[in-house]
């Protein structure tokens, strides 16, 4: 106990900041139903500070919010979820950023092939349904 009071002590920033960032990857507020949000807003939202949100534009060519009026950024809903997913790689399971990079890249190819074998499925349901449809034309004619 003694030892862990004098580390606390000698290095109080250190146990502040690993109980905040715990206590941030659990907590994320919920997303307004709005369509544009400022940097200042998804800072907040994603519990990631601006400057780390403008470093992960630079780093995540998936990551870039529309900029208007004197370089003002304006991030959409799926750009806040992207912003969650990228914390989440980095903070939470530990991944580097080319890690990230790469983990981001398989998941878009997976959801990828899922979709297009979920439209192949759909397709091929309805080929056979129509094929039932003519052979039962044709056994009752």
């Amino acid at each position: 106990m003694q030892d862990q009071l004098q580390l606390v002590l000698d290095h109080p920033q250190k146990e502040i900041s690993d109980r905040s960032s715990k206590r941030n990857l659990e907590d994320l507020p919920p997303i307004p139903d709005k369509r544009y949000f400022s940097i200042g807003e998804v800072s907040k939202l994603c519990l990631v500070k601006p400057h780390v949100l403008r470093y992960w534009e630079q780093e995540f060519s998936k990551l870039s919010p529309d900029k208007r009026r004197g370089s003002r950024r304006y991030y959409q809903r799926h750009e806040i979820l992207l912003v969650r997913r990228i914390k989440d790689l980095l903070y939470k399971q530990g991944f580097t950023i080319e890690g990230a990079k790469s983990k981001l890249s398989e998941d878009k190819k997976e959801s990828h092939a899922t979709t297009t074998k979920t439209a192949s499925v759909v397709l091929i349901q309805d080929v056979i349904s129509e094929l039932k449809k003519i052979a039962h034309d044709l056994d009752r004619g």
